[in-house]
């Protein structure tokens, strides 16, 4: 088969049955048969590839895995039931207690959680560095380290980190590089290229695309993928085969929605430059963005989040949430419409400042998750509510 990106979201699929369909049917089914046996020992001793139970595999969850392993070329991939599924059952597969792990300190505010509260309970600790401090992360580095950890570009701030750095010092230091590669998605980054073991993806956003499902998924070296299945296969994170089968549909058009989300993103994140309520823009493809060399050189395109900081503080962006007619109030990211969120006084309200300000989350800072109607009534409706 081609290597083209389209080509492998389009056709990979799993094999056609008897009835010769032409996309892939739904297994809704809990469990396989075995023909005697001897045919379910040797499958159960994984001496013959095939599928047990859907809690180990399921075809449309091969499928789904398939085609990302295939778009991030990694070796083998395991697909989760949320994005944090994946995120915990890769830590949780591959670190034992008295670990270590070097992390960006701008990370979700879910596997912030995780490391600050859950794996110190196993004698798991994490150091964080500055996305804007990279020459001092190499001091973090203890010998009991063994996971390097970054999102970007990050979550809500969009600042972009430097992964072919990351991926010299993990090579140097013998760690495992694992990049959440969430907001450009496989078709904008690819962090194995750089030098990332391991990308973990929450497949509930762009991947998806539509708000409809839930999904995660890690993908990268073979052996350590082998760990995460069978921590996975015991303890039972796996993802539905109908998610999976929504997935591996969405991902047919991937392409095609990620690139108008970013034309849109870019011409929502330039306009706002020019809004006199509006403090500063980040936008990884705009020049202002501090890291905007580093975007060029590992991204295909900005992505579909615009961070903007409003005049005003908490105030201000309440006041612009309550403003806004036509897009969406919601948590999601990377739907067909267009999101926006005030973190400050939602999904980070319970930060200390201090704590908010150390990850760029400012009192004013807003989070637009640029969709796909006209890009018109996107600017429009921010206009609208900035004026107001």
């Amino acid at each position: 088969m081609s290597d083209k990106f389209e080509t492998l979201a389009v056709r990979t699929q799993t094999e056609r049955t008897q009835f010769d369909e032409h996309a892939t049917p739904l297994y809704l089914t809990s469990s396989f048969v075995f023909q005697d046996a001897e045919d379910m020992r040797a499958s159960f001793a994984e001496e013959r590839d095939k599928n047990l139970y859907s809690r180990f595999s399921n075809p449309n969850t091969t499928e789904f895995v398939n085609k990302i392993v295939a778009m991030e070329k990694a070796e083998a991939g395991y697909a989760f039931a949320t994005g944090m599924g994946a995120v915990f059952s890769t830590f949780a597969a591959l670190l034992n207690a008295g670990d270590h792990i070097v992390s960006s300190r701008s990370v979700f505010g879910s596997t912030h959680s995780l490391f600050t509260k859950y794996f110190p309970k196993w004698n798991i600790e994490t150091s964080y560095f500055k996305v804007d401090e990279l020459d001092t992360l190499e001091q973090l580095i203890q010998p009991n380290t063994k996971i390097l950890y970054a999102e970007s570009p990050t979550n809500p701030a969009v600042d972009v980190l430097d992964l072919e750095l990351l991926g010299k010092l993990a090579k140097k230091h013998n760690l495992l590089l694992v990049i959440d590669n969430c907001f450009a998605t496989p078709y904008l980054q690819n962090p194995i290229d750089f030098g990332a073991d391991l990308v973990i993806h929450s497949a509930t956003k762009l991947i998806d695309g539509q708000g409809r499902v839930l999904g995660g998924v890690t993908v990268g070296r073979a052996d350590l993928i082998r760990e995460i299945y069978l921590f996975a296969r015991n303890t039972g994170p796996a993802l539905s085969p109908f998610n999976a089968w929504v997935l591996s549909k969405s991902l047919e058009t991937l392409s095609l929605r990620v690139e108008k989300h970013c034309q849109n993103a870019l011409a929502v994140a330039k306009y706002l430059e020019g809004h006199p309520a509006v403090k500063k823009v980040k936008y990884p493809f705009l020049p202002s963005h501090p890291a905007y060399d580093i975007a060029k050189k590992q991204m295909r395109f900005g992505g579909s989040i615009v961070a903007f900081e409003i005049e005003g503080g908490i105030d201000a962006g309440r006041k612009f949430l309550n403003n806004i007619k036509m897009c969406s109030l919601s948590a999601n990211l990377g739907d067909t419409r267009t999101i926006v969120t005030h973190p400050a006084s939602t999904t980070h309200s319970k930060l200390s400042e201090a704590d908010r300000l150390e990850v760029g989350i400012t009192d004013g800072l807003v989070r637009c998750s640029v969709g796909l109607e006209h890009v018109e009534d996107v600017i429009d409706d921010l206009k609208q509510a900035l004026d107001s």
